[in-house]
This record gives C-alpha cells, structure tokens and sequence, in this order.
C-alpha cells in the first residue's frame, strides 16, 4: 500500500469528473421542488510553488436570480480528495495525496449569476494542489481530483421559493493562464505548449521565449505517463513570459514549453536538435523573428539551456540559466558541460541562483559557469522567498518568473528584450 505525506516543497492536486450530491432528494421533493442538477468548475491558479484550486464555480445563472444576501461560506460543503494517475507502487511515496473537507471562506455570485465558492489556499497548504510528486521517479503528476459539494441550506431567489440543488456534477479544471497555451506536438514526438501574443496592430515579426523545465515536469513513459501539462502547473516559470507586463517588455512574445520525454539530462545531446526542431517550425509556421529568439530553463532546464547555446552558437539573442547544472550531482563522472565548452559560449548569458541551493549547488554550477562564459552576467540571492514565504533555495526560478534580477538598475526581462542575435 503506498504511503501518503506532505511536503511543503512540492504541491499536490489534479482533476476529474465526480458527482457530489446535495441535500437528500426527499428533502427537496416535500418541499414541492423538482430535482435540479448543477453543474460546477474547479478554478485553479498557478502559485509560485505550483498550482492550487482556489475557487469553485457552480453553474446557477439559469436558475433565475438568486439573492447575494443569502450566500454565505456555511451554505454549502466541498470535499477535496486526490490521488495519482498511475499506481504507486509497495513503500513508495507520493507529496501529496489528500482526503479532506476544504475550507470556504466566501460565497459569492458573479457576473454570470453562477455561485462562486472561494477556498482557502496559500502557498505550501495541504489540499488544494493539483499535482502530486513521486519521489521514486522524481516527477509531478496531475492528480485525480474528485470534488463533492453538499449543499447546507437552500438557496433563496428574488423571484420564485428557495431552491435546493439536488446534484453536483464536476467539470473541468479551469486556469486560464495555463490554458492560454495550447497544445501541439512536434514531428519527432516531443509535446509543447506554445503562447501565442494577441492580435496586434504593429507590423513585423515576434519575439520567442524558450521555457525549459525542470526534471520533475518530465514524462514518465514506463507508466505511460506524458502529459503535457505539469510543465505550466508546477510553477510560472513560463507562465511569467505570458504575463501582461511581460508581453509589454517583449512587445508581444510567443512562448514555448516543451516537455521532455525523460528528463534532459538524461540525454542532452539527443534532445537539443528536438528542441531546435520545434524552434524552427514556429519561425517558418508562425510570425516568429529569427533574431529575437530567448532560451531560460531551471534545474535541469537550466543544464539544457545551457546545452544548447553550446550546440547551436548562433541560435539565440540571450540565455537565460537558472540553477542549471553543470556537473554531475552525484559528484561522480565526468562534468555535463565541460570548462572548454563553458568558455566558448558567446551567446549573451544571465545566470541565477541563490546561495542556499541544496539539490544544485550553487559555486560549482552556476559561479563556476560565470566564471567561465565570457562577458556573463549572475544574481545570487541568498534565499527564496516571494511574498513573505520562503521557498526552499531550489527555487530560484521564482525570481526570473517575476522579472526580479537586476543589475546595475535593468532588470532581467528588459535585458533579454534588447538583445539580437
């Protein structure tokens, strides 16, 4: 039987479909109503420590307008439970499955009549994630999430007698964000995401943010497991391209995130050209200019990141390494990227780490690579922390997701949006 824990690392969560049932039909039937079935929407948002489901739509507006003043976060009840996709196996552990009641904390209406339940949530808090982490193989997977909805009391109307919903029926998981990227697959298999900027009236090509995830966004193929999906849930290091202040720096960017079928670098060298394949096809496919092209990536995305401005020279404007790794973390073999390699790098490189990393340690990774690219750029930060939290230093990608690295009064999205290859 598999062992579920918490671990304020790395968040848990998913989606699926469920019914949750209201008060006992009986009940609804003696007070002369027919059954009524709603439909409802888990809302989630991407946290800087991962995706969590914040809200609960239900889908009233079509039962005529009911009364603002009779909501309140007693009314109903949401049950949260989530478990993985795939099997865990015999003493494994999972961070995190949950089975528990979630906290409402307002009832509202929106603009639409549909009952918006907001829910309890904050980063490193057990039962809203929507991924879970399998430590055995070092991924995130989206979870199974089944939501039950009980409703308390019924529901007064301006205009009929109270209502009492007798069915919840769940629906999608909604994050606009992450749904703002679509999905598409390259010729050589490998899957994407990709952003693609509003219409714009200004002529000319694009701009092109490459976002490289870590290990734990890959494919798990063993199980199956390939979904295209984790690489925008479990943190904004591509989402923070997309932001509005973000499209405004780059003057309209597109954005990509590819997932690895493993973890890059497991095979570095193999997944470079499948990389710049998918470049590529958006430069010949899409209104992309060739010489504003921009790489970043964390962790594992970071030793990628840096793996291909090695391969590919003259691919890209600037790159952008987060807590890459260099050599080996095992501290056996040889280096994943050597000093001869790291010396021959011309593209413009902004390396960022924070000194208290303990998974990719900082001096003989990313200080060592500064040291070694010419003309590169580094931030350290001594640790992570966002809005009063602390992260574990792993985290740094935190920073670069929210254009916080300056120096010398630029900050890191503006000095990526003025280079040209």
């Amino acid at each position: 039987m598999s062992t579920s824990v918490t671990r304020r690392t790395v968040l848990a969560g998913g989606a699926g479909a469920a019914v949750g049932l209201a008060l006992p039909g009986p009940a609804a039937e003696a007070n002369g109503h027919r059954p009524t079935s709603v439909s409802f929407t888990l809302d989630a948002t991407t946290l800087d420590g991962g995706e969590q489901v914040t809200s609960v739509t239900l889908d009233t507006g079509r039962l005529g307008p009911i009364d603002p003043a009779g909501l309140h976060p007693g009314t109903f009840t949401v049950h949260a439970k989530a478990r993985s996709p795939i099997p865990i196996a015999p003493g494994d552990l999972i961070f995190s499955e949950y089975d528990l009641d979630r906290t409402v904390t307002a009832a509202r209406l929106d603009r639409h009549g549909n009952i918006v339940l907001e829910l309890s949530h904050a980063e490193g808090q057990l039962g809203g994630g929507t991924l879970g982490y399998i430590l055995s193989k070092g991924r995130n997977v989206r979870l199974d999430l089944v939501y039950t909805i009980t409703q308390n009391t019924p529901l007064i109307r301006r205009h009929g007698p109270p209502i009492t919903i007798t069915s919840f029926v769940q629906g999608r998981l909604s994050n606009p964000e992450v749904d703002a990227f679509s999905h598409h697959v390259s010729g050589s298999g490998m899957k994407y995401r990709l952003y693609s900027p509003k219409r714009s009236p200004r002529p000319g090509r694009r701009p092109l943010v490459l976002w490289l995830h870590g290990a734990g966004e890959g494919a798990s193929l063993p199980d199956g497991y390939y979904d295209n999906e984790t690489t925008l849930r479990a943190n904004r290091g591509a989402l923070g391209f997309a932001t509005p202040q973000a499209q405004r720096i780059f003057s309209d960017a597109y954005v990509v995130a590819p997932q690895s079928t493993s973890y890059w670098m497991e095979d570095g060298p193999r997944f470079a050209p499948l990389i710049r394949e998918i470049v590529e096809d958006l430069v010949r496919r899409e209104r992309v200019d060739p010489d504003r092209i921009y790489v970043a990536g964390c962790s594992n995305g970071g030793y990628m990141t840096l793996k291909l401005t090695v391969a590919y020279p003259d691919l890209f404007a600037a790159s952008v390494p987060v807590c890459g790794v260099v050599e080996p973390l095992g501290a056996e073999g040889p280096p994943l990227i050597t000093d001869a390699e790291l010396a021959k790098i011309h593209t413009p490189t902004w390396l960022v780490t924070s000194r208290d990393d303990d998974t990719v340690p900082p001096e003989t990774n990313t200080i060592h690579a500064h040291r070694l690219i010419p003309g590169s750029l580094v931030t350290l930060y001594d640790h992570v922390v966002w809005n009063g939290y602390q992260f574990p230093g792993h985290f740094s990608w935190i920073y670069v997701a929210r254009n916080d690295p300056s120096l010398d009064g630029t900050h890191l999205w503006q000095w990526m949006a003025r280079r040209r290859r």
